[in-house]
């Protein structure tokens, strides 16, 4: 568990005998992103990358999700600390949370603003509360979102979309955003919701999970050709995997849907 009282880092067994890890952001009442809470997570994304689990939950406590960055942050910055400021982010946040060879959700239960958004689409799955909202509302302090937001939400709604959410810095609610696709789904307790899917990926073929974020990271650097071009070796390195040959005879000796995994 992170020592730090601006994120709480957990890691529980599930029944099937795969751990997740849950990560909190704890930094009441407004969970904003200060200096404590990006050294936090830098801590924390660090601790998950070197021990991955099988599979990561982001959430939040308190009645936001989070009211943004503490804009102290930002105060005096010249242009070379702010660039260094972002390259360190990037670095040691969003690119390493992009990179756990498992999958992550994000639950989005309130307001859920900025540096937590762009962590959130940083995500695989992002689920939301009905009254959930989400914006990137940095123009009020003369900045562009500057954790990928722009970008990612650009991948996964249109850059039309992606100018209008950050141009005019409105808020948007969670039927919006999963109509728009970025919110994958809507639940009346996405706490539990978000667990309950967390641990059910959790105790899926794990390497084949991994394996498919790299296909798709292929895709999002290079396309279509560039994706089918690493296919083959990504795809093919999942044979050598004792949880593709276990499933393999699990159906061939009593049918699909009957094999456990162990993430090896």
């Amino acid at each position: 568990m992170s020592d730090t009282k601006a994120t709480r880092l957990t890691r529980e067994t599930t029944d099937g005998g795969a751990e997740v890890a849950t990560l909190t952001l704890a930094n009441p009442p407004l969970n904003l992103f200060d200096q404590s809470m990006l050294d936090a997570l830098i801590d924390n994304l660090a601790d998950l990358s070197a021990n991955p689990p099988r599979a990561v939950l982001l959430r939040a406590e308190g009645k936001l999700v989070s009211g943004g960055v503490d804009v102290h942050v930002f105060d005096g910055l010249t242009i070379e600390q702010g660039a260094e400021l972002w390259r360190t982010l990037f670095a040691q946040i969003i690119h390493p949370l992009e990179a756990l060879p498992c999958p992550v959700v994000f639950a989005a239960h309130g307001l859920t603003l900025t540096a937590a958004f762009e962590m959130a689409l940083a995500c695989d799955i992002i689920l939301a509360a009905p009254k959930a909202k989400f914006g990137l509302v940095e123009t009020v302090v003369g900045l562009t979102p500057s954790m990928g937001g722009p970008q990612r939400l650009a991948e996964r709604a249109g850059s039309g979309r992606a100018r209008e959410f950050v141009m005019t810095g409105d808020l948007y609610d969670a039927a919006t955003m999963a109509e728009w696709g970025v919110v994958n789904a809507i639940h009346d307790d996405v706490d539990t919701a978000a667990r309950d899917l967390t641990n059910r990926l959790a105790q899926g073929p794990t390497r084949a999970h991994a394996a498919t974020k790299q296909i798709i990271e292929a895709w999002r650097s290079g396309g279509v050709a560039h994706a089918d071009s690493v296919t083959p070796q990504v795809s093919g390195a999942l044979f050598d995997t004792a949880d593709l040959r276990g499933a393999v005879r699990s159906f061939l000796e009593v049918g699909p849907g009957k094999a456990t995994y162990t993430g090896r």
